[in-house]
């Protein structure tokens, strides 16, 4: 009998506690969803990093609309240039490029070339048949990765492994700026790429930033990339770019500029795996 009343007595404390309970409404849910995406954070950095992450569009923003299609352009002073049809599935970093223009990538080999990755391996074809040559898939193992990231380069700016550090507001322009330096864990000692990002504190976006390439051993002289936006499908992308050497103090030199464009973007185009493979 006492078992029983305690049991009783327990259940009138729930229906007591439930009706105490205030309903959820929708700006409660919104609180909450936001508190949850908000991570803890290290520093200032980061969190000048994660809310323009948040302003552009982040990496969940990418998966939801699944994949891309779009034009490649790069360009050098000397009028050398790469164009390549572009086709990426967000959810595991899958990359195709078919170059129908490439004076600086495998310039040698004339004619159309095909690169890939499938999720597994990098692979090349020339005029529809496959290359095995160790030097040539090197590259491909280069550009693949690279022009993924850089399409996908401020949505990563939260990838793990990441360091943050603030260095100080600045004035460009009338424009004021909050810099952050965002280096990488080392790869067994190896030197990583440096970003230094110049954070515009009134729209909250990166207007230019500069960064060094560890592959090809730049890391003393870094190069000063500057940035225009569009928006699509709710994401502001960087869409015009150009960049030189330049110095720590975003100084830049005399040369001429690079240039670099991405066009006729298409999100969510049904591509499969399959688009990836050999």
């Amino acid at each position: 009998m006492k078992f029983k009343f305690a049991i009783h007595i327990l259940f009138i404390g729930l229906l007591a506690s439930c009706k105490n309970d205030k309903p959820l409404n929708s700006n409660t849910l919104e609180t909450t969803k936001k508190e949850e995406a908000t991570p803890e954070f290290i520093n200032k950095g980061h969190e000048l990093v994660f809310n323009m992450v948040e302003k552009v569009g982040n990496y969940n923003n990418l998966k939801e609309l699944k994949d891309v299609v779009y034009t490649y352009t790069y360009q050098t002073p000397d009028g050398k240039t790469d164009s390549s049809t572009e086709k990426y599935i967000f959810d595991g970093e899958l990359s195709y490029g078919a170059y129908t223009t490439h004076e600086r990538t495998l310039a040698n080999l004339k004619g159309t070339i095909e690169q890939g990755y499938d999720g597994k391996g990098y692979w090349l074809k020339h005029k529809g048949d496959t290359l095995n040559d160790d030097a040539y898939l090197k590259r491909v193992a280069f550009n693949r990765p690279t022009n993924f990231y850089w399409f996908t380069m401020f949505q990563k700016m939260l990838d793990p492994g990441l360091n943050y550090e603030f260095i100080e507001e600045t004035t460009i322009d009338n424009k004021n700026y909050d810099v952050v330096k965002v280096s990488f864990d080392l790869d067994n000692d190896k030197p990583t790429d440096i970003y230094q990002l110049y954070i515009n504190q009134d729209t909250n976006v990166v207007d230019q930033f500069l960064f060094t390439v560890a592959d090809f051993g730049k890391m003393e002289t870094p190069s000063l990339m500057l940035l225009e936006y569009e928006k699509i499908d709710g994401l502001l992308m960087p869409t015009k770019r150009k960049y030189k050497r330049s110095n720590w103090n975003a100084e830049v030199d005399e040369n001429p500029w690079i240039m670099v464009n991405w066009s006729d973007i298409q999100f969510n185009t049904n591509l499969t795996k399959e688009d990836f493979k050999i």
